[in-house]
């Protein structure tokens, strides 16, 4: 390894665990504490790495039901409707799109009833034009990252 593939290989090595100490990712990598310790810090300085967050299992929490809300936002409320998505706790990811839509939110709810009044809620906002509500059956792949090539 190289230090131009330190990067990738030290992001790979912490998605594989996020909780690694520096001195395994140290051993692991072959360089020292140190060298670990100054690259990770560039990382989060330059917004590579945001943060270490756990991954949790919704359903486990009694949030069985993943709905996908695509909307149409009032000409150009976008980033405020967009931002305001973004701030309601049970929606994990908001997306501003391409196509026939302009908002892509995915939430966590407990069951249909809850899902059918937060969905309601939101759409008691003027800058909602339309939208189209779909139900997960089945999350094949969630919240899955991915190695970064090194060579």
């Amino acid at each position: 390894m190289t230090y131009e593939t330190l990067d990738s290989e030290l992001i790979n090595a912490l998605l594989a665990d996020g909780r690694a100490s520096f001195r395994s990712l140290a051993e692991d990598l072959d360089v020292s504490v140190t060298t670990i310790s100054n690259h990770l810090e560039d990382l989060e300085e330059d917004g590579i790495i945001q943060g270490y967050t756990p991954i949790i299992d919704y359903g486990k929490l009694g949030y069985d039901v993943t709905g996908i809300l695509q909307l149409k936002a009032a000409g150009g409320s976008l980033p405020d409707l967009a931002d305001r998505l973004r701030a309601h706790k049970q929606m994990v990811s908001v997306y501003e799109v391409t196509g026939d839509y302009d908002i892509i939110a995915i939430g966590k709810f407990q069951n249909t009833d809850d899902m059918n009044e937060h969905i309601k809620e939101l759409l008691a906002d003027a800058d909602i034009e339309e939208s189209s509500t779909s139900i997960v059956l089945n999350a094949a792949a969630e919240h899955d990252q991915f190695d970064l090539d090194v060579e």
